[in-house]
């Protein structure tokens, strides 16, 4: 097979972190080819040098046979490249339709904008797809995986012939992803090099024929996917074997924590009712779109609810409150990390003080060095890998990005802390360790809410699990009840003891 991509000896680094070291990989027409690693490993850096972001300090990209120098996202364009990042990058006040044409309007024979065309375009788009979109709709307020949606179908607008693919199935359902990956084998039977960035090893052996591992910006090997097994993987990505990506110690639960008594949302959700005790890990299970993330947002008081109540150690909390959940001691890790956890212009040090930054300061001035001392401290404990805390948080990868987040919240020493999709996003050494620190603050007292789209994450790490379908609570399973098989009933709404 022709090599329509390569990628030859590149290096790039960022002031004193090199984050990527002279790697090397082909990426060849008609395969879809797996680069993986642990968060930190280079995967976005060389993602980010394709798309014409970052040119590389050292080493070549080929394209089609040629060395190409990217000045910018249109030369990467031009020559036929198309990115879909991890995190969607949607204009929020355009229609979906606007964003999917963005850089390529179709126009009229007087040379305007074709509306007509445009809205034609995206409806085809999302029938190639098999989703449901409204192409007139702002992209504000879509959901994570309509956001992700909307990326692909912009990506394939262009008839890109190298497409790259970063996390693009992070927040879609099994349906969604059937259908995506349907979408790219039949781009690949047309000759098209598809690369495929996952976390998920089930996806890289599903689609892809080759794999590029990659640790501590170095290139550790390309192979074939069909000779070497998910342990073989893990063991190059992290260079040492993962004895348990689960690491849940038994805790006896002590007093209630939190109670949620039938919370009610017109549209949204109704009568959700459950508790959570000190020590304990309750799992929100639930296909995408059940209301798991908006419950949990209305318990923190972002969103409204019209009906029930919400106590904290037997204190009502008031609605629509956010200041008052968190002197209560609530605490909340969004699923959105970039639109809603962090900062990005802001500094690793600023982001992780923000809900202490009163605290913090004296005579109504922050102090650099009282900052920096906290930050430090909890990036520390969360083995957070960066350069400097006065980096911008938006030189981290997703996974530290992640970390940066829960230092935040855990800075403020909370009572209960609600994690929403903790691991979307990272790669399995870096979930390792998120669920340990989940683990062990479970151990010490804290009480835990945990989103989560990932079955074996909730079965691995729940004492209890929470089972929403269309806003309803279909099931509260303890963790002995709690299979692949009745969570699954409860979240399409049949019987838990269906056979």
């Amino acid at each position: 097979m022709t090599a329509l991509l390569e990628v030859v000896d590149v290096t790039r680094s960022f002031g004193a972190v090199a984050a990527v070291q002279g790697v090397s990989f082909p990426l060849l027409a008609g395969e879809a080819h797996a680069l993986v690693g642990e968060n930190g490993a280079g995967k976005s850096t060389i993602v980010k040098m394709l798309a014409g972001v970052h040119r590389p300090d050292t080493g070549t990209l080929r394209v089609r046979g040629a060395d190409v120098e990217f000045t910018g996202p249109a030369d990467a364009k031009a020559a036929g490249i198309a990115v879909i990042y991890q995190e969607p990058m949607l204009f929020p006040d355009l229609s979906v339709a606007e964003n999917i044409a963005m850089g390529n309007q179709p126009l009229t024979r007087l040379r305007q904008i074709d509306r007509r065309a445009r809205h034609a375009n995206a409806e085809r788009l999302f029938g190639r797809l098999g989703v449901h979109l409204d192409p007139d709709r702002p992209a504000r307020g879509l959901s994570i995986a309509d956001q992700q949606i909307v990326e692909i179908a912009k990506a394939l607008s262009s008839d890109a012939r190298i497409l790259v693919m970063d996390e693009p199935t992070a927040a879609l359902t099994a349906v969604e992803v059937d259908r995506l990956f349907a979408v790219v084998r039949s781009l690949r039977d047309e000759g098209a090099a598809i690369m495929f960035i996952s976390h998920r090893f089930e996806e890289v052996t599903a689609l892809c024929q080759r794999v590029t591992i990659l640790r501590d910006g170095r290139h550790v090997c390309t192979e074939e996917v069909a000779g070497l097994s998910v342990d073989d993987m893990i063991r190059r990505m992290v260079g040492r074997d993962l004895s348990a990506l689960f690491p849940k110690q038994d805790v006896t639960p002590g007093d209630v924590v939190l109670e949620v008594d039938g919370l009610g949302r017109a549209g949204v959700f109704a009568d959700v009712s459950f508790q959570v005790r000190a020590g304990e890990i309750v799992a929100l299970a639930g296909l995408v779109g059940a209301g798991r993330s908006e419950v949990m947002q209305a318990v923190f008081g972002v969103d409204r609810y019209d009906t029930g109540a919400v106590r904290l150690f037997g204190r009502p909390l008031p609605p629509r409150s956010p200041r008052a959940a968190m002197t209560a001691g609530m605490a909340l890790v969004p699923e959105d990390r970039r639109q809603q956890g962090l900062v990005m212009d802001l500094s690793i040090e600023r982001n992780v003080t923000l809900p202490r930054a009163r605290k913090l300061s004296r005579l109504g001035l922050l102090w650099g060095g009282r900052e920096r001392r906290e930050a430090g401290t909890w990036t520390r404990r969360l083995q957070t890998k960066l350069g400097r805390l006065s980096d911008s948080v938006g030189t981290l990868s997703g996974g530290n990005q992640q970390k940066v987040v829960l230092a935040k919240w855990l800075a403020t020493s909370p009572k209960l802390l609600i994690v929403d999709e903790p691991t979307r996003g990272i790669d399995v050494g870096t979930k390792a360790e998120v669920h340990r620190l989940m683990s062990s603050l479970a151990a010490d007292g804290l009480a835990i809410v945990m989103v989560s789209s990932e079955l074996p994450e909730v079965l691995g790490m729940a004492d209890r699990v929470v089972v929403l379908r269309e806003g309803r609570v279909t099931a509260q399973l303890t963790r002995a009840e709690a299979t692949e098989e009745s969570v699954m009933y409860a979240a399409m709404g049949r019987p838990v003891t269906a056979p």
